[in-house]
């Protein structure tokens, strides 16, 4: 009995971490919106990715970690670069083009695009419900960009790239070696936003601006939550039954919508609602068909 309760009370305080970590990531998310209506993407992104790199760094550090192990250049590793640079860039610029609460609920989409890819990579078994219900939450996705007879609108598709982008990240996650650390991951994570920043430079050729003192806070800030909420997702992970405390990621999509109506004066339609509606029921059906 005793075990039960120490059991529900680690389930409890790991989705108290994922929900603060949920909420910290919602911030981060608008502040890097407000950054990028004054800054170029390619700026935003080797500013943030340099400040997370030099926080994790620190904190390598300070728990007496090497900076480099031979590791970090293993393939997973080299995949999770691509998937991370691809991840950044194309979801940076979805916060630019498009309301804040349209690209968080496609990124509640990515659990169903990795249970799908752990599947095709790693050989895991999935059922037809889960199958159906993946392709339901794809389903969601479409209502949310709302296609017309015209395509697809081409600025949301940018969120459809970045959440893909994460989802690759993910899957290459877990062939990572585990001698890796946190610390170690989000360094070469944030890295590969600069590497991303540098790329789209080149690619856009924006010229960089001096940032006003609003904009350089909003950078600070953001890339700070940036790092907080990483380190409150892993706490999250490594908290109670994995199972227990995965669903209660899908809380983003409560906060980032919160954020772009109070922040952004955006509004919700009816197909907007529906759309979440379907991507949240399938991931969590997903889910609790993988804990049985």
């Amino acid at each position: 009995m005793n075990n039960i309760s120490l059991g529900q009370r680690a389930n409890f305080i790991g989705a108290g971490w994922m929900i603060l970590a949920m909420a910290i990531f919602a911030l981060e998310d608008t502040l890097l919106k407000f950054v990028t209506q004054k800054m170029p993407v390619g700026q935003a992104l080797i500013l943030f990715g340099a400040g997370g790199a030099t926080l994790f760094a620190l904190m390598s550090i300070v728990q007496k970690q090497p900076l480099f192990v031979r590791d970090v250049l293993s393939p997973p590793m080299r995949v999770r670069l691509v998937f991370e640079v691809t991840g950044r860039l194309f979801f940076l610029l979805a916060l630019t083009l498009n309301p804040l609460s349209t690209v968080t609920a496609i990124l509640q989409a990515t659990p169903l695009v990795v249970v799908a890819g752990a599947a095709i990579c790693f050989g895991e078994q999935v059922g037809w419900r889960r199958w159906s219900s993946i392709i339901l939450g794809m389903v969601g996705v479409l209502v949310v960009l709302r296609p017309s007879v015209d395509g697809f609108n081409i600025y949301a598709m940018t969120a459809v790239l970045g959440m893909l982008g994460f989802a690759g990240r993910d899957l290459a996650s877990r062939a990572a070696p585990n001698t890796l650390s946190t610390a170690l991951l989000g360094l070469y994570g944030f890295l590969a936003v600069v590497v991303a920043g540098i790329m789209f430079s080149i690619w856009d050729r924006a010229q960089y601006v001096w940032p006003d003192m609003f904009t350089s806070m909003c950078m600070i800030a953001a890339t700070v939550f940036g790092v907080a909420a990483y380190g409150s997702l892993m706490k999250a992970m490594r908290t109670g039954d994995v199972s227990a405390v995965t669903p209660f990621r899908y809380t983003r999509l409560i906060f980032g919508v919160g954020c772009g109506i109070i922040f952004f004066g955006e509004t919700l339609g009816a197909t907007m609602l529906f759309g979440c509606a379907l991507i949240v029921l399938s991931g969590l059906f997903v889910m609790q068909r993988s804990r049985r």
